[in-house]
């Protein structure tokens, strides 16, 4: 019987030991992924095993990059649907787990900025009003960015005080000029639902914190 070879020197046999090679990694991370998702593995399993698959991905791509300079079509010629596999190995480059981490983390910190902008526009709003800034076109703009900034916090529930306040006041003042000025009762009213929206507004983020 005939032996077939699939090389004729050592180096062809070198590259189809690592195509096999390639093959069996991006085929092993398909199964890790659906098994994360299952989750009939446990996270810090699931890293670890993940973490050794990529790195052995990336030497090896590394040293196929001639040879195998696309992942999507050396995984289309060998007849492997393993879309879970591609996006981790390829498109990634990081475990799930540490993808997740790295979202939670820049939501956290995306909140934390919006909570100073809200801060910082509640403030800004009652300061103007003890100075006497009290023309329309000085007090709008104010409560405009006041009302975005607080629309901004997706943890504010649609019917929290300040938001439904502001967008009171901010239709009351569009019905006015811009050289009109509050009386000082409607001044001390809105001062009055600053204030009372601020409080209202830095007793929801211990529960936005939960």
């Amino acid at each position: 019987m005939m032996e077939i070879r699939l090389w004729n020197d050592k180096r062809e046999r070198e590259m189809y030991e690592n195509f096999a090679e390639l093959f069996a990694i991006i085929k092993a991370t398909e199964k890790l992924e659906k098994a994360y998702i299952r989750d009939l593995i446990s996270p810090p399993e699931y890293e670890s095993e993940c973490q050794k698959l990529i790195v052995h991905f990336k030497t090896l791509s590394a040293t196929l990059k001639d040879t195998v300079p696309n992942m999507e079509r050396f995984a289309d010629t060998y007849k492997m649907h393993c879309p879970a596999a591609l996006y981790r190995l390829v498109t990634s480059g990081v475990p799930a787990t540490v993808e997740h981490r790295a979202t939670l983390a820049e939501t956290t910190s995306n909140s934390a900025s919006i909570v100073a902008e809200c801060v910082q526009n509640f403030i800004t709003s009652m300061d103007s009003l003890k100075l006497n800034m009290v023309a329309v076109d000085q007090v709008y703009p104010l409560l405009s960015d006041l009302s975005a900034s607080l629309n901004k916090l997706s943890v504010l529930p649609l019917d929290f005080e300040g938001k439904t306040k502001m967008k009171e006041w901010l239709l009351r003042l569009s019905k006015m000029g811009a050289a009109d000025e509050l009386t000082e009762q409607q001044s001390r009213q809105l001062h009055f639902d600053l204030e009372s929206s601020y409080n209202s507004f830095m007793a929801a983020l211990p529960k936005a914190g939960n």
